[in-house]
């Protein structure tokens, strides 16, 4: 990979509070309030959203709008694979935290005798199904989808069968059958979860850096744990939800929770874990800025995003010097 590839992303068809596909724009605004010409640097894509379908009447109470949101998945599985095969690195700026399981079909189509590794930096799980969601909202399924677990163990809803359909159909993206195991998943101050998640958690035996583990170890030691367990993993995702930060620094997105990330942890963290050869792309979701004053979760979220940057170039330019 030689460049960075913006895969912009405004599909909020999985989230339960609107307003998450205003979330690229809030980010642009930030850049053009810092000066920076950030968008200016990268060429990028832009994935068709369905999110006119809001309007319309809900046919999956199980897994909201999945018709609507497996025709987006395609287009962002699509995207992401375009932009490997062509050699770039995907950085991807998306709505609500569904179309994660999307990016990571993608991947999957590009490498698929690769074994991936996945970082989930967030307050939330995201590991639910239609068979053990309290809500029916999507973005709390990427993880399920990805590693094609419904956690039937844990069952509380009937599912319709057209609901089945679109599920599988997710679930079978890109390459068929699960593009991660629990052994290669890592999660990073996750503390938001329900009772079926827990049991999942536990029984795929998944691990979570807590708060007070990443505060006492520094972010540095945590990226190196994170990449020792992942040492069997060809190329690594890391996917960064804004509500990974404290909800003191979180407002203006869906789901904000206490206990997180302050904005210099969220840099350093980011910084480290993109200090690393075998990452092949980078996401960031769920600024919403309909829930904020003054554009702070995006003007927080930007400063993140160029840190990020920075380590992604950085390591590209290294890349490009040993090919050499």
């Amino acid at each position: 990979m030689r460049r960075i590839k913006l895969v912009e992303v405004r599909s909020e068809l999985g989230a339960g509070t609107r307003g998450a596909s205003l979330g690229v724009d809030a980010l642009k605004v930030a850049c053009l309030n810092k000066g920076s010409d950030y968008f200016r640097r990268f060429n990028s894509v832009h994935v068709p959203d369905l999110n006119h379908v809001l309007f319309e009447k809900n046919h999956f109470p199980k897994a909201k709008h999945i018709d609507s949101i497996y025709t987006v998945q395609k287009g962002i599985a699509s995207a992401v694979e375009q932009t490997l095969r062509f050699g770039e690195f995907p950085l991807v700026l998306a709505g609500d935290h569904s179309n994660a399981s999307a990016t990571i079909a993608g991947i999957k189509a590009t490498y698929p005798q690769k074994t991936l590794g996945v970082v989930w930096v967030d307050a939330h799980a995201d590991i639910h199904s239609p068979y053990t969601t309290p809500s029916g909202n999507m973005h709390g399924m990427p993880i399920a989808i990805s590693l094609g677990d419904d956690n039937l163990q844990c069952q509380r809803n009937y599912v319709e069968p057209e609901t089945e359909f679109f599920w599988r159909k997710l679930k079978n993206l890109g390459e068929p059958g699960p593009k991660v195991t629990g052994e290669h998943l890592v999660y990073v101050v996750v503390r938001d979860t329900e009772h079926e998640e827990d049991e999942i958690i536990e029984r795929l035996g998944i691990k979570n850096y807590k708060l007070d583990e990443v505060k006492a170890k520094g972010t540095r030691q945590v990226a190196r744990e994170i990449y020792e367990r992942l040492r069997f993993c060809d190329m690594v995702y890391i996917s960064f939800d804004v509500d990974s930060l404290d909800s003191r620094f979180s407002k203006g997105t869906g789901t904000p929770v206490v206990d997180g990330l302050n904005v210099e942890e969220a840099i350093s963290l980011c910084r480290a874990l993109l200090d690393n050869d075998r990452v092949v792309c980078f996401e960031m979701v769920e600024i919403n800025p309909t829930l904020d004053q003054e554009n702070t979760m995006a003007t927080n979220a930007f400063d993140i995003l160029e840190a990020a940057t920075d380590a992604i170039q950085n390591r590209l330019r290294m890349e490009e010097v040993v090919s050499r």
